[in-house]
């Protein structure tokens, strides 16, 4: 009966000796010097360790080949840590060289890794691996040139990108529970009293949400009551919608700064589009606000105006979750914030209407 070797402490150094005499053999050729070359240069950068050549899975009990001998093509394996702080996550990437390479063919790279971190790698991240040389995004390639090191430098600033984005999204998700805990906790809190349901007292959410002593926040004006409405929730990202009652242009600033100092909200991508409307005697101040969400703040701004709301602020706090929404982004911002209008009652009765198309008196 056959009986399939296990790895064991001398695995490592049949490797590395059969890399040597691999490249030993391609020094001799003046075709692939290049590429023992550059290989060289690889482990001097990575580590002898790094790097092997590629061993096919195994087929009928037998491991064939490391490299394709048929087509000329060269295969291994790169092994890189993620730069610090994640340097404890590492990815692996299978590198394939044409036998024109470099001549008149780029490489190919290939994600080999299932996971990253503790994040199952998806269908697009390896995609854009194996495009890499051939996306406007990737690296560029010119005839007679080695540019293996680009391209893996490339894969793991992409890698990086990636990894981050899922951590975010994951905190993304823990901030998001908190804020809807601490939101309920003050719909309890203010239930009963003389508040309106569902308005934000300062500190009341930190204090509930969070184990530990919440910084000191800013003070609200007297008399504003901000109303928190549902999160909506798509592909991860989370919207929620604030809104409030203003008097006075004056009072945004502190309102937005009061919202700033609950650590649940600043640490959103987004945490505070917003668009607010105030009518002082004849005149209607009105500004917003996109919070690095381009073009964000504009539509809520046309929603107050197409929707005749004065002497209100609005803000939607983004949380991102790792995944591009498209145009169902600015909905969502948009749905957020009428969600939270209704919430207060502002669209109820507005108290002020000036459309300019009143008769004179």
């Amino acid at each position: 009966m056959h009986r399939t070797p296990s790895p064991d402490k001398d695995d490592n150094t049949d490797k590395s000796a059969e890399l040597q005499d691999f490249l030993a053999a391609l020094l001799e050729d003046p075709e692939r010097e290049a590429v023992a070359s550059e290989i060289q240069v690889l482990q001097s950068i990575y580590g002898d360790d790094a790097i092997r050549l590629w061993r096919p899975p195994l087929k009928d009990g037998k491991r064939s080949a490391s490299t394709s001998r048929r087509d000329g093509t060269i295969r291994y394996e790169v092994v890189q840590s993620l730069p610090s702080p994640h340097d404890d996550v590492s990815i692996k990437i299978l590198v394939s060289l044409p036998e024109t390479y470099p001549k008149s063919a780029p490489p190919q790279l290939q994600l080999l890794s299932k996971y990253i971190g503790s994040f199952g790698a998806d269908a697009q991240l390896f995609g854009s691996i194996l495009r890499t040389y051939i996306s406007v995004s990737g690296v560029e390639w010119s005839e007679d040139t080695v540019c293996v090191f680009d391209g893996l430098q490339n894969v793991l600033e992409r890698c990086v990108a990636w990894y981050e984005d899922r951590l975010s999204a994951e905190k993304a998700g823990e901030l998001v529970r908190e804020d809807v805990a601490a939101a309920n906790m003050n719909t309890r809190t203010t239930s009963g009293s003389s508040s309106p349901p569902m308005a934000e007292q300062p500190g009341v959410g930190d204090q509930m949400a969070l184990n530990e002593p919440p910084p000191v926040p800013a003070a609200l004006p007297a008399g504003v009551h901000i109303y928190v409405a549902e999160p909506i929730t798509d592909r991860k990202s989370a919207f929620i919608g604030r809104a409030c009652r203003i008097h006075h242009p004056s009072e945004v600033p502190l309102i937005l700064s009061h919202l700033m100092s609950d650590r649940r909200i600043s640490r959103a991508a987004h945490p505070i589009i917003n668009a607010w409307r105030c009518q002082l005697d004849s005149v209607l101040h009105q500004d917003n606000d996109d919070d690095g969400e381009t073009a964000a703040g504009g539509r809520l701004a046309h929603l107050l105006q197409i929707l005749e709301v004065n002497d209100v602020l609005v803000v939607v706090t983004r949380y991102f979750g790792g995944i591009h929404l498209g145009p169902d982004r600015f909905k969502h911002i948009n749905q957020a914030a009428r969600n939270a209008l209704e919430l207060g009652g502002f669209l109820d009765a507005p108290e002020k209407k000036n459309t300019g198309r009143g008769k004179k008196h």
